[in-house]
């Protein structure tokens, strides 16, 4: 345990490039041999939108380590936050940590992107993906993504996490990224036996439907343990059901164009259109 925590407490540069870039890489080969929906769409130039808004969240990210390291420094050096409450070992630290930043750092985050309208219109941009695949799982608008970083450092002060329970986090955060938006076909028993404990891809593929309810549902991010205790999961039969996208942005000219692809952030700041019958 010892030895994970050292590794994460000053994880190389190259480790996180590699989750990020071979996540990518290697869900983008598995969903051309077993994709769940065999869609009909320029793969390349969705990903190139897609990527971008990855290199904008990168460089935001980036910008902005320096505050959630120092409040990392600062409430572990003052032991301030929930884990400084009981004398937990390791492990435990673990466990708990990565649970709870899971909670106020990625589902409470997206939960209040629903509920809030202005930040709704942030989150929409990840929304209109027609075409979920593993690059639909980075494409958020650079006010989104300020938001996320933000609601991260709440939660860092919340829980006095270090910053090695940081790393580690952010790390299992970009997997699972990648493994709930991946295109992929998983047998729904395994499927939904993990989808206890985990959010898997058939259950957040749920999340990615064109209308509400279903939107408004499955907002987990690692753990689905939230989304069972506060009422917010749900699941179909029939997944050749969904419709991916919001009913409000349908347009593949608005969406999926390389032409528009300045376009897309200004979506926040443009009429919402009336929602579809």
């Amino acid at each position: 345990m010892e030895e994970l925590i050292a590794f994460f407490d000053n994880i190389p540069t190259v480790f996180r490039s590699g989750i990020l870039i071979g996540g990518i890489v290697l869900f983008w080969v598995l969903e051309g041999i077993l994709p769940l929906f065999t869609f009909v769409y320029k793969k390349f130039r969705h990903a190139g939108i897609n990527l971008f808004f990855t290199l904008t969240t990168a460089i935001i990210g980036f910008g902005l380590a320096s505050v959630l390291l120092a409040a990392s420094d600062f409430v572990a050096a003052k032991e301030i936050g929930l884990l400084y409450i009981f004398d937990l070992p390791l492990l435990g630290q673990l466990i708990v940590g990565v649970l709870l930043m899971d909670l106020v750092g990625a589902y409470f985050v997206h939960w209040t992107e629903h509920k809030v309208k202005w930040m709704w219109k942030f989150h929409l941009v990840h929304h209109s993906d027609t075409h979920v695949d593993v690059t639909t799982g980075l494409r958020h608008h650079p006010g989104e993504t300020v938001f996320r970083i933000a609601f991260t450092i709440l939660a860092v002060i919340i829980i006095g996490a270090p910053i090695w329970l940081v790393m580690l986090y952010q790390s299992l955060s970009v997997l699972f990224a990648h493994l709930t938006h991946a295109n992929i076909r998983m047998p729904k028993r395994i499927d939904r036996a993990l989808s206890y404990v985990f959010v898997t891809p058939y259950m957040h593929k749920v999340h990615h439907h064109f209308q509400q309810p279903l939107t408004d549902t499955n907002y987990g991010n690692i753990f689905s343990v939230w989304d069972r205790i506060f009422g917010t999961f749900a699941e179909v039969e029939r997944t050749e059901s969904l419709v991916y996208g919001v009913d409000t942005h349908m347009s593949p000219e608005e969406n999926d164009k390389m032409s528009n692809l300045l376009r897309i952030p200004f979506q926040p700041y443009r009429p919402t259109p009336k929602m579809k019958d």
